[in-house]
């Protein structure tokens, strides 16, 4: 998977010149683009999350015909189009549906953004439908392969059957014989929405798996120390979620069970527009990580049998940043500057004095900052970086991907300290795929978990037999018996 926003994407910003660049993904070994939302919204400018009009592809982009021939293009080079959709508030301007329907906001359920849809009230059944059928709509009349879900836990129904449930059902019915992706961001429990059914099919084809950010924190630092208990707590749940996926504790996870919800259920990642845009300058994780440290934790992610997915730009480093903005007036532009200096004091604990240099949010530079230099490759450093994401790519494609089909639903995993872990795959047929990882800028010795198979990628070094280097991610393949 590949997430990008349209308008930042390219300098033109619009689902034509966004062609231009598919031969790229292509060679990059991308076989999905993920779109952040582009349903119409206030303004000119917008991360595309306050959407107002479901139905219509945002004007700033192109026009309806420009979003179906950027899918055609993207179809023809074998990459599939996912879109994101918001499902659960309106933006705070520009939404005038209440004006003349007013039932279509819930009476009693609340959101972080403002009051929730009804769902389960009275005149319920038209707000279900409105948005069952815009589901249905991007489907059929633009032949997308697949829908992501926004903050899915905050759309609240207390239904016998939920909105999500019925979204589900409806689009499959609607896409007949082709496959559609489904996936989900939510942070309840949701192993019923991803639990396969005897055919292997499920509600939700996949669900974010946030918990992965904790090798962030792990990348961002080489200290490794043995009292440390924050940091071999974080390695514990990044091994789990490497391991298990995020279920937020809903469901038990063993090698030997049946595969209920498989590894492929789950989307890992280091860097989404909610983990760059939500940090005060917007800095992706290279301004804050060493060369060493990023390519232990792609190398982690990029293998793994989850499905992995990077952010526009990861691929060469690119330098601009991705900062929170949108294009409101008056007093609803100085409230949302309030509102994230807020986010910003609570959730990052930034001080007054870095807050005042934060980029405004309703600034056109602070957008601007934002859009992808392709230039840059022309940077022999950064033409580095992209060729190393290409051949890391192509060893999943040629590796990794022949065997999902043949893995267990989890993996065992075992934390020898802080930043030092290791988690082992069971195929079904007997063989096994091993993760040794030390991100640490300490050498690590191993437990030999990893046995003695085929190494098919060693990021970092190996010195010595049972020992990784620091910042070392050693993947092993052994084959049965």
């Amino acid at each position: 998977l590949y997430e990008l926003h349209v308008g930042a994407f390219t300098p033109e910003g619009t689902f034509r010149a966004a062609i231009g660049k598919l031969d790229h993904l292509e060679k990059l070994g991308v076989t999905a683009v993920e779109l952040m939302c582009i349903a119409a919204f206030a303004g000119q400018r917008s991360w595309g999350y306050d959407c107002v009009q479901i139905y219509a592809p945002n004007s700033t982009y192109g026009r309806p015909e420009d979003l179906k021939a950027f899918i055609d293009a993207a179809h023809l080079r074998g990459i599939m189009v996912i879109l994101d959709v918001v499902y659960n508030h309106f933006g705070p301007e520009g939404n005038y549906i209440p004006k003349y329907f007013p039932q279509i906001f819930s009476e009693t359920h609340k959101t972080a953004w403002g009051p929730g849809l009804n769902f389960d009230g009275q005149y319920s059944r038209e707000v279900r439908e409105f948005i069952v059928q815009n589901a249905v709509y991007w489907i059929g009349e633009f032949h997308v392969d697949g829908l992501r879900v926004d903050a899915s836990h905050a759309m609240i129904d207390t239904s016998l059957q939920h909105i999500l449930i019925e979204i589900a059902r409806r689009v499959r019915t609607a896409a007949g014989n082709r496959y559609v992706h489904l996936i989900l961001e939510n942070e309840q429990r949701i192993a019923q929405l991803l639990r396969r059914d005897a055919d292997g099919r499920a509600p939700y084809a996949a669900q974010w798996n946030h918990a992965i950010d904790h090798m962030l924190g792990l990348s961002m630092s080489g200290e490794c120390g043995p009292a440390d208990a924050s940091r071999l707590h974080e390695t514990e749940e990044l091994a789990r979620a490497l391991a298990e996926g995020f279920f937020s504790g809903d469901l038990s996870c063993t090698p030997d069970e049946p595969v209920s919800v498989p590894t492929t259920a789950f989307v890992g990642f280091i860097q989404t527009h909610d983990l760059v845009g939500n940090r005060v300058f917007g800095e992706r994780i290279h301004e804050l990580a060493t060369p060493e440290a990023l390519r232990a934790v792609a190398a982690i992610y990029l293998l793994l049998p989850q499905i992995p997915m990077l952010f526009m730009g990861e691929e060469w480093g690119a330098t601009t940043p991705f900062p929170f903005f949108s294009d409101y007036g008056g007093e609803l532009a100085e409230a949302v500057r309030r509102g994230r200096a807020k986010q910003l004091a609570d959730t990052g604990h930034v001080d007054d004095g870095t807050l005042r240099r934060a980029p405004d949010p309703q600034a056109e530079s602070t957008f601007l900052s934002a859009k992808l230099r392709w230039e840059e490759l022309s940077d022999p450093s950064r033409a580095a970086q992209l060729d190393w994401y290409r051949r890391i790519l192509a060893v999943r494609r040629q590796r990794i991907l022949p065997l999902l089909d043949n893995v267990k639903s989890c993996a065992i995993y075992k934390v020898h300290s802080g930043g030092r872990f290791e988690c082992m795959w069971v195929m079904r047929d007997g063989g096994r795929l091993s993760l040794c990882a030390n991100l640490c800028a300490t050498p690590s010795k191993t437990s030999g978990v990893a046995g003695s198979g085929e190494v098919i990628w060693l990021e970092g070094s190996r010195p010595n037999a049972g020992t990784l280097g620091p910042w070392s991610v050693m993947w092993v393949l052994e084959s049965e018996g």
